[in-house]
């Protein structure tokens, strides 16, 4: 006891001095202390390691060929192989499940009663699962709600519907490490409307809820203040994967790599081989071989195999810890459902694309400020508000000259002109030739009101957002990464589903450095 006691105590000492030594740093280019309010009070944070928010697994980044590895049995050209970096970045272990959003809508339906829109918007489409010449209606009432379905992914939701949860999912989280640390007081009940906690609210100055001001004030006129980003104690936002992030995440190639950087062995599929089924006796037992590693449909009319011997065991979605995890420990990369990336799709992303962090997708925004410069009230639902960074901001930057960079390099000449008339122009209609917003360039007779008669148009707008990973309905084909499909940003599927992503902070390090 005598000795544990001595141990204790050293390592009491120890800590002490350390935090001392730490309060004692000075600046290397200046020579004043830092954390002193004698010499004014600049704050130094000594920062070790980000925390892994929940449900997170850490992908660390790296270099590979982003697009198809098999033949394009399409024929639509739109994912040939190009070599990219990916930086670190977090990914959630598993789909996001149906109890995971139904937290989500209680949460919205308690804290915004006076505004039952909210909540309303936010309901998955379960009509999703109907269809013509089937009877689906059991999925219809009871897939999203009934307990045996709670660690389903959830389906019926679109790509804004997704973004709203990931935006949910960073305050409620941010606002638990807040209440852990002895900076908030935990308040549920008292947050209703706009008075919600939401991080950038809160770093703005306009939260006034159930706040704690214990951080350490260094500077001489202060006591104690707020939180800041600077703390380093609040984490990024929860966020979708970009389609680079995603396909990265599902390849795993970090179990393929050899010394030297060196990968011999290019995957088809999230896992090693040429088939859906486990063909390797390594690192699975004898029971395992011949089973099918993700949910997919095998053949015409076979979902789930026949019984007595089902192949897959699933015939819709299954449980989100089904089958194997890749080398990262993601479960269900390929097959199960769907998932929502951020991208825009386009054709030939892969073409234009940085090859360091890839994305399709950027419009630049700024806070709306008021005349004194101030960040402006927050909206209805506590949330700061943001408008499109003007041209005349934007004029004289080198890095970009416009908010919206979605169409950037997406076509030939004739695609950046505008062919719209005045008439056209009033209804904020951008309808040219190869792409469009989404919004019909139609007149009030049903004909085409564009300049020479022309309406060329394509499926493809800035509203359709692409999603990869094959679901329960899918053939193999759809379970290689590097494929890729789009759909309208408001629509959804029976076999479409999401998983959110977190910025890493810092260095790349983190697994076996």
């Amino acid at each position: 006891m005598n000795t544990k006691f001595f141990f204790i105590a050293m390592l009491f000492v120890t800590s002490l001095a350390f935090l001392s030594s730490c309060d004692d740093k000075k600046s290397s280019t200046t020579g004043w202390n830092y954390n002193d309010e004698k010499t004014g009070g600049f704050e130094y944070v000594f920062y070790e390691e980000q925390e892994t928010g929940p449900g997170l697994v850490l992908i660390e980044g790296g270099t590979f060929s982003m697009g198809r590895v098999e033949q394009d049995v399409i024929y639509d050209w739109s994912a040939f192989p190009k070599r990219v970096t990916v930086s670190s970045f977090y990914m959630d272990e598993t789909e996001v499940r149906n109890v995971d959003y139904r937290e989500y809508l209680y949460w919205l339906r308690r804290v915004f009663v006076d505004y039952p829109e909210v909540f309303k918007m936010a309901l998955p489409d379960t009509l999703v699962w109907r269809s013509k010449l089937a009877f689906n209606e059991p999925y219809v009432e009871l897939y999203f709600r009934h307990p045996a379905y709670q660690d389903y992914p959830v389906v019926g939701i679109n790509w804004l519907q997704a973004n709203d949860y990931c935006s949910w999912r960073t305050d409620r989280v941010n606002e638990m490490i807040m209440v852990r640390e002895g900076l908030l007081y935990m308040d549920p009940t008292g947050q209703t409307g706009e008075e919600n906690f939401n991080t950038e609210s809160y770093l703005a100055g306009q939260y006034e809820g159930a706040v704690r001001d214990q951080m350490p004030d260094y500077d001489p006129n202060g006591d104690v203040r707020k939180v800041r980003m600077e703390d380093g104690i609040l984490l990024p936002k929860y966020r979708l994967p970009t389609e680079a992030e995603w396909e990265f995440a599902s390849l795993g190639l970090l179990g393929n790599m050899l010394a030297d950087e060196r990968i011999f062995n290019e995957k088809i599929y999230p896992w090693n081989g040429h088939y859906i089924r486990i063909d390797d006796r390594s690192g699975f037992d004898t029971k395992d071989v011949g089973q099918i590693r993700a949910n997919t449909i095998r053949g015409r009319g076979d979902y789930m195999g026949m019984a007595g011997a089902l192949n897959d065991k699933n015939d819709i979605p299954s449980d989100v810890n089904s089958y194997w995890p890749n080398d990262y420990g993601l479960y269900c990369m390929a097959g199960n459902v769907n998932e929502w990336v951020m991208d825009v799709y386009r054709p030939l992303t892969y073409e234009d694309n940085d090859d360091f962090r890839p994305f399709r997708g950027n419009v630049y925004q700024t806070q709306v400020r008021d005349d004194e410069g101030n960040i402006a009230e927050k909206d209805s639902l506590g949330k700061i508000r943001y408008r499109n960074v003007t041209d005349d901001e934007a004029f004289n930057r080198r890095n970009y000259n416009t908010a919206d960079n979605i169409n950037y390099l997406d076509g030939d000449y004739e695609s950046s002109i505008d062919y719209n008339t005045d008439e056209v122009s009033k209804d904020n209609t951008n309808s040219k030739r190869m792409y469009n917003t989404g919004k019909s360039a139609l007149g009030e007779n049903g004909k085409s009101t564009v300049r020479g008669g022309l309406n060329m148009t394509s499926m493809v707008d800035n509203r359709q957002r692409v999603f990869k990973g094959g679901g329960w309905k899918d053939r193999a084909y759809w379970m290689s990464p590097g494929t890729r499909r789009f759909i309208d940003q408001s629509q959804a599927r029976a076999d479409l589903g999401f998983r959110c992503a977190m910025h890493r902070v810092g260095g790349a390090q983190g697994l076996g450095n």
